[in-house]
């Protein structure tokens, strides 16, 4: 097995809690192929970059998985068949770390001098 990070962002007008039933349904599919998911973010309601299919914000959710090539390719075939799901990307990574992602963390705070509208 490998280490598998799977990043979903669907429509934009569904409600945040049919977002985590898709990704429990999506995290089901990796368990019942014997693999292990190791993280589960959401990242919540994120402008996209471009329009994709006439929507122009998502839901972003991170899955973190050891999993089999099966499993990801059954995780990636339920995504393109779900109308819900506008996007997905499945990264195979060397190592996952159990900490909360960069896009999980708190913005920091500027310190004084930093800023970019000094004179």
């Amino acid at each position: 097995m490998a280490l598998y990070e799977c990043i979903f962002v669907t429509r934009q007008d569904i409600p945040s809690q049919d977002v985590h039933k898709l990704s429990d349904k999506f995290s089901e599919i990796f368990t019942a192929a014997g693999s292990k998911i190791i993280k589960k973010e959401y990242w919540g309601l994120r402008s996209l970059a471009y329009e994709v299919k006439k929507n122009k914000k998502g839901h972003y959710v991170l899955l973190g998985v050891d999993a089999s090539n099966d499993a990801v390719k059954e995780f990636e075939r339920n995504c393109k068949i779900n109308e819900s799901v506008i996007k997905c990307l499945t990264l195979a990574v060397e190592k996952l770390d159990s900490q909360p992602s960069i896009m999980m963390q708190a913005p920091a705070k500027a310190t004084p001098g930093s800023s970019s509208d000094e004179a």
